[in-house]
């Protein structure tokens, strides 16, 4: 849609959380999609940023889990961010800043999940995903942020 169209979806409070990422682009989550994917009998699952994040825990309540993933330490994130060959001093330097600004969120997610191996951490991930749904909180409609 264009960032008319966007900013007319923002004045009618048809998002459930959307950011300005750059100017003039604009991303979100429109209420009405959620909705559809639930009465397909689907769940959801978001890759957001933290305020996002947030956004949807706050609007979806204990119909959502919001699980906060965090790398073990800053330098164990430095090496990942370097071994990509994507970085330059700058931009890693702003990411890990911004990490820092994220990490203070932290306590407002229902569960932190460690990413010190991407194969345990798959298994983690799922099992908390299977926890959620299976639980009988949210049978029939659960979000995972």
């Amino acid at each position: 849609m264009t960032p008319e169209e966007f900013k007319q979806r923002i004045d009618n409070h048809e998002f459930v959380e959307w950011e300005e990422v750059y100017t003039g682009a604009f991303y979100g989550t429109l209420k009405s999609e959620i909705e559809r994917l639930w009465a397909s009998g689907k769940h959801v699952l978001f890759d957001v940023d933290v305020k996002g994040g947030l956004e949807l825990k706050k609007y979806y309540g204990d119909k959502a889990l919001a699980v906060f993933v965090k790398v073990p330490n800053e330098e164990t994130l430095r090496e990942r961010l370097i071994g990509r060959g994507s970085e330059t001093e700058e931009s890693l330097s702003r990411r890990l800043f911004k990490v820092h600004f994220e990490m203070s969120f932290q306590p407002e997610f229902d569960v932190t999940l460690v990413n010190d191996d991407l194969e345990t951490s798959l298994q983690k991930a799922q099992k908390l995903v299977d926890n959620f749904v299976i639980d009988n909180r949210v049978p029939e409609r659960a979000a995972v942020i």
